[in-house]
């Protein structure tokens, strides 16, 4: 029988899990420098990827405050990225992950925050076992994001894609992560980061502007919406008294603070809710942003999203570079440079993917399971403490 303070203390959290319902639930990781004392755990999963090379800060880095076995999120010196996490877009993620890594001067002091779906296909658990052994020494958590937070918020869009629960992560990424994270930057999975991530994060933001993203004022604006938004004047003069332009939500600095004591997140639900009742925008997780916040954006340097890499939503056709300087490459559309290189139909943009990509079939091993098809076992050995535990995050 369980001794009564700690019989309480289940009964408590019980209780507390009952009456709140929290958005997400979390795991963390933290850096193992040695696994080899720890028996070996087969790690499964559909494709092999191999151990990321080991990046150090270079000179004059910031040091965090206290280096420790678990490093805390709430350091200063740390550069924050958050990230969903799953199955489908896996190899993109870990190779965006590689790309920040490789060129950043200080990557020991970035903290990447994974939003993974509670219902993937892959277990949330097991993915931070995936992450954990490609990269590490990597600082980062992986958050379960609870899908009915968002569901019946949903409306169908244009692509099947764009419908994923996981789409909309970013909205509560204010709720999920720790409180003293007062800044992120959101990136989405089909991206390589081929600039130092340090001058994404200092970028100075207006003490009005609660994101700071690359603008294109010369876009399409009204195509976003439905004939019925523009001809209510009740609606579309959301519009009227800014400057509203186009902007990528894929690549995204966001004052957390500000988004918090806005209540940003309940002001994009508002105009989810008023979707599901009237049809006034056609493209999934976007539109809610450009209503909340076109003209009232940070403009970034266009170098940080070169977007549309990936072709239109529906034919996913091969694009070409924007004009001007690159630090950011993009393959937002329905053209993914993973499934095209393996297709053998890769666009010429897609090389300059591949080098940060990590999948390497040759290295895993067949083994017949118990199912009905073969399994692929990677042969990896994992720490016993490379998982420490879930910690509900309560808001």
């Amino acid at each position: 029988m369980l001794p009564l303070r700690l019989t309480v203390v289940v009964s408590s959290l019980i209780l507390l899990c009952s009456i709140f319902q929290p958005f997400c639930l979390g795991i963390r990781s933290f850096p193992t420098t040695n696994t080899a004392e720890h028996s070996p755990t087969p790690f499964r999963f559909s494709g092999a990827f191999s151990e990321a090379p080991e990046y150090r800060n270079g000179a004059g880095c910031p040091k965090q405050k206290s280096k420790t076995l678990f490093p805390s999120s709430c350091d200063p010196s740390l550069v924050h990225i958050a990230m969903t996490l799953d199955s489908g877009y896996l190899r993109g993620s870990i190779a965006a992950v590689h790309s920040v890594l490789r060129h950043s001067s200080c990557p020991e002091n970035i903290f990447f925050h994974f939003i993974s779906a509670e219902f993937d296909p892959t277990t949330p658990r097991t993915l931070t076992r995936l992450v954990a052994s490609v990269f590490p020494s990597l600082n980062f958590k992986v958050y379960i994001f609870r899908e009915d937070t968002v569901i019946n918020l949903i409306s169908s869009s244009i692509r099947l894609a764009l419908e994923n629960p996981l789409n909309y992560a970013r909205n509560y990424l204010g709720d999920m992560l720790d409180t003293c994270v007062e800044r992120v930057i959101y990136l989405d999975s089909d991206i390589v980061v081929v600039d130092d991530i340090s001058k994404l994060w200092s970028v100075k933001m207006d003490a009005k502007k609660v994101i700071g993203a690359p603008e294109y004022c010369h876009a399409n604006f009204t195509k976003y919406f439905t004939d019925e938004f523009w001809n209510d004047p009740l609606l579309s003069r959301v519009f009227k008294a800014r400057k509203a332009c186009y902007f990528n939500t894929g690549v995204m600095v966001m004052d957390l603070m500000k988004w918090r004591e806005g209540n940003y997140r309940r002001k994009i639900e508002n105009w989810m809710e008023l979707q599901k009742k009237r049809r006034i925008y056609e493209l999934g997780s976007l539109p809610p942003f450009l209503l909340v916040f076109a003209g009232n954006v940070e403009a970034i340097d266009h170098r940080w999203n070169q977007h549309g890499l990936g072709g239109d939503n529906l034919n996913g056709v091969c694009r070409s570079l924007h004009p001007g300087p690159v630090s950011l490459l993009h393959w937002s559309g329905k053209g993914k440079p993973w499934v095209r290189l393996d297709e053998k139909k890769a666009c010429p943009l897609d090389s300059l993917w591949e080098p940060y990509d990590l999948y390497k079939p040759r290295n895993h091993l067949m083994v017949h399971g118990g199912g009905d098809k073969d399994q692929e076992i990677q042969n990896w050995s994992f720490s016993s403490s490379i998982l420490v535990g879930y910690a509900h995050d309560f808001l």
